[in-house]
């Protein structure tokens, strides 16, 4: 009787949170996915702080940005969406342009605008800007794209792409880039067509490799040999590699970590936070992050497959796929098997403008999967 008491007490929680939920247009296993990637999140990052409360707690507010936004988001009509895009990819556009000119420099770039309240990054609105623009582009057009559309896509996503990249910021460059590519191949480009756009990038990562600048192009160096540079370049990579090799299978332990307790790892609270999982948490840890990194996609992918027209359809596919594109290529390049770009594992890393950024991603895909059923 007591079993059956509390049995049908969980269902009756189970319903009510299901149907408040979908009155608030969220997805509960995405949600679910998302909060626990969160608490993840802020238990690795009192360790890689330092076991400093006030960056959880400025963790936490972000977070509480984030998910206002999601939630915001997800009420909107993919209409008002569709009528908002070109704006907001405009209004990107010339906030880069006024970082390029006075923005705010930190850290030897000039990625930042500064408020006095708060400084942001425009080029993160960028993140969101060019897969709704090139969606928007490709609603009413013949699919897959023509070699018109692909000159108008390609000056689209390489205007803000360029502007970024002359921060400079490379790494956040390559994944505005990434989101508008993934929006073209999703639009069903031939296999040929990719094939001659991969061999022209070849050769533009040729000649590109001459305008990168000399940090930037020892990046790639010491990702082919870190060990030409153990105490410069290559120090970041080696200090990471050591830190995930010596937590094994379960871990040092938490709080327990030599090179992230001691600080041998450098950016152990942004972008190598993966490597204080590996050492503290073993690959016992990482698999549980992985698991729920497979969850949020999954789940995102499931969602991007039920929406109706095209502008949905191709703007939630890739939402849901730049969400893996992160993850893949932070963990990559903390193992060691991608050069050093500076991208912060998703909701994870210690990181404002692009916490808010990633969670307003998946307010609108809730947004267009919640209101895929009625017309725009």
């Amino acid at each position: 009787m007591i079993y059956e008491e509390v049995d049908s007490s969980t269902r009756r929680t189970i319903s009510q949170t299901t149907r408040v939920l979908g009155t608030l247009k969220l997805d509960g296993p995405l949600v679910l996915g998302l909060a626990l990637l969160a608490v993840y999140g802020q238990v690795v990052l009192y360790s890689a702080s330092g076991q400093d409360w006030p960056s959880v707690l400025r963790g936490c507010i972000r977070i509480g940005l984030g998910a206002t936004a999601m939630l915001a988001l997800a009420q909107v009509k993919p209409g008002f969406l569709r009528r908002l895009t070109p704006w907001l990819y405009t209004l990107g556009v010339v906030l880069l342009i006024v970082v390029d000119a006075i923005g705010y420099v930190g850290k030897g770039a000039q990625r930042w605008l500064d408020l006095g309240v708060v400084r942001f990054q425009p080029s993160e609105i960028m993140k969101l800007a060019v897969p709704m623009m090139c969606a928007w582009y490709l609603r009413e057009r013949p699919l897959p794209p023509d070699g018109t559309s692909l000159v108008v896509l390609a000056a689209i996503v390489g205007v803000p792409a360029g502007l970024t990249v002359l921060q400079p910021d490379l790494g956040t460059g390559m994944l505005i880039a990434m989101g508008g590519v993934l929006v073209i191949l999703l639009a069903g480009l031939q296999w040929q067509i990719i094939a001659g756009l991969g061999a022209l990038a070849g050769l533009g990562a040729w000649g590109g490799w001459y305008l990168l600048h000399d940090y930037q192009r020892q990046r790639v160096l010491t990702f082919l040999d870190p060990q030409q540079d153990p105490l410069g370049a290559g120090y970041h990579i080696i200090q990471s590699t050591i830190a995930i090799g010596s937590g094994g299978v379960f871990g040092k332990g938490y709080l327990n970590g030599s090179q992230g307790q001691l600080e041998f790892l450098p950016e152990r609270s942004t972008d190598f936070i993966f490597a204080v999982i590996g050492e503290e948490l073993g690959f016992v840890g990482c698999v549980i992050l992985l698991l729920l990194y497979l969850l949020v996609v999954s789940r995102a992918i499931y969602l991007a497959t039920q929406t109706q027209d095209t502008f949905a359809r191709l703007l939630s596919g890739s939402l849901a796929l730049i969400f893996f594109v992160y993850v893949f290529i932070n963990a990559g390049m903390v193992s060691g098997i991608l050069p050093v770009v500076g991208v912060p594992l998703p909701l994870i890393s210690y990181g404002g403008t692009s916490m808010v950024t990633l969670l307003a991603g998946f307010g609108i895909l809730m947004s267009l999967y919640s209101h895929r059923k009625f017309a725009a």
